[in-house]
């Protein structure tokens, strides 16, 4: 059953590859562009998955819940793993797709990723990420914080995000069409490898994903849905051990990003070898350190905590997005400084 997590990884690194769906590009554009269309793609996968998984369990599927909130693990994990990211040059499935793409910077700052998560989560480092995930409160959920049905969260989240979706879908009509080339592939092929992919479409099949991910799961013995800090640090901890037990669903699931984003890119004609400069080599390898110490304080990433997280409403999901985005916000100050907006990088880009 834990090849269904490869099969599940190379959907989800194809899309990730195809949306170019980076969730540290949408972090960055609101600090630094004031724009907010990726934050709010990223967010339509939150309401999308919260659908699906509450469905889920309420039909007895799977079990959602937080028994406590490890409130200063998040907090202080977040903010690591927000600052980490700008420097590695993406959050933790951002790297795993670019990787796919060949992009040597992107294995470098993965490397040092699955090394340090490995650390704080088998080595050394194990005390301290268990002392200050050990400091909680004894609610874990925001619909027992506030006793209310958590369908009346997934009503409010989906209603606000959809607004938000519908403002931006409508900003894109309004912009000019780019000068479309002639076309290589037709049908089927044309979609999947030459079209840009529409951030919010993206952002749905993503959802999507999320929500098959926990039967999947499930049925493999892994009672989780995405993750991928965890799998990365059993990678290292297999190969230093061999201990089989290590490789499962959610180890195959990453292993499957990288395949899938090396087909999508294959097939777009968008791989190449790309061999960074000393200081891309020095930012990749100190952001990736930071990253995974950080995604292993904060108890997950970008996807376990701020998107399978939040889609839960768990008070450490939405805690750990926040102090993510603020992460980010602090490191953009520091690699751009004040006047960095005049000099920063273009938003990401707009898909059609």
């Amino acid at each position: 059953m834990i090849l269904t997590g490869l099969a599940l990884g190379t959907v989800l690194g194809f899309a990730l590859q195809r949306g170019r769906f980076c969730v540290t590009g949408a972090f960055r554009d609101v600090w630094l562009a004031k724009q907010t269309r990726w934050l709010t793609a990223f967010l339509v996968t939150i309401a999308v998955q919260a659908i699906g998984i509450f469905a889920l369990d309420a039909l007895g599927v799977i079990q959602l819940g937080a028994d406590t909130f490890p409130w200063l693990g998040a907090i202080v994990g977040g903010l690591v793993f927000g600052f980490a990211i700008v420097y590695a040059g993406g959050c933790a499935t951002g790297t795993y797709y670019r990787a796919g793409e060949g992009l040597i910077g992107s294995w470098i700052a993965l490397a040092g990723y699955a090394l340090a998560a490995a650390i704080m989560k088998h080595g050394p480092g194990a005390p301290l990420v268990e002392s200050l995930r050990g400091v909680t409160a004894p609610v874990g959920t925001v619909h027992e914080l506030l006793g209310v049905s958590p369908w009346a969260l997934v009503a409010l989240l989906v209603a606000g995000v959809g607004a938000a979706a519908w403002h931006h879908l409508r900003k894109d009509a309004a912009r000019p069409k780019p000068v479309q080339l002639p076309a290589r592939r037709t049908g089927i092929a044309r979609i999947l490898f030459e079209r840009p992919w529409n951030a919010f479409a993206t952002a749905v099949v993503i959802g999507v994903i999320g929500i098959a991910a926990f039967p999947l799961s499930y049925a493999a013995g892994r009672e989780s849905g995405l993750g991928i800090t965890t799998p990365s640090a059993d990678i290292v901890a297999f190969l230093v051990t061999g201990d089989a037990e290590l490789v499962d669903w959610g180890v195959m699931l990453v292993l499957g990003i990288l395949l899938g984003s090396f087909i999508a890119a294959k097939g777009s004609g968008e791989f190449r070898i790309r061999v960074p400069d000393a200081q891309t080599v020095l930012r990749s390898t100190g952001g990736g350190l930071l990253m995974g110490v950080g995604a292993a304080i904060a108890g997950g990433c970008t996807i376990g905590n701020a998107m399978v997280g939040s889609a839960s409403f768990t008070l450490q999901g939405w805690t750990a997005f926040a102090a993510m985005l603020l992460g980010t916000g602090i490191a953009v100050r520091v690699v751009f400084g004040r006047r960095g907006s005049r000099a920063a990088p273009a938003p990401t880009p707009v898909g059609v």
